[in-house]
């Protein structure tokens, strides 16, 4: 279950670094666009660190339970 999580973290930012791709192709040809994709690169970069500190206090009350 960890390791599943582990790759949609890494996900989220494979989203950010193809939208932030797309912001600097888009900014001059339509501006309306790359704003979208700011959007989605700034959502995919909160969930990365959303989702990473949700799955180490997942790990740490997994140890803590073993305990």
């Amino acid at each position: 279950m960890i390791k599943v999580l582990r790759y949609t973290e890494y996900l989220y930012l494979a989203v950010a670094v193809v939208s932030l791709f797309t912001i600097w192709e888009e900014w001059n040809v339509d501006r309306d666009r790359a704003y979208l994709f700011v959007f989605f690169a700034v959502i995919s970069i909160g969930m990365f660190i959303f989702k990473k500190s949700y799955r180490k206090k997942f790990e740490n009350r997994q140890k803590n339970n073993k305990q």
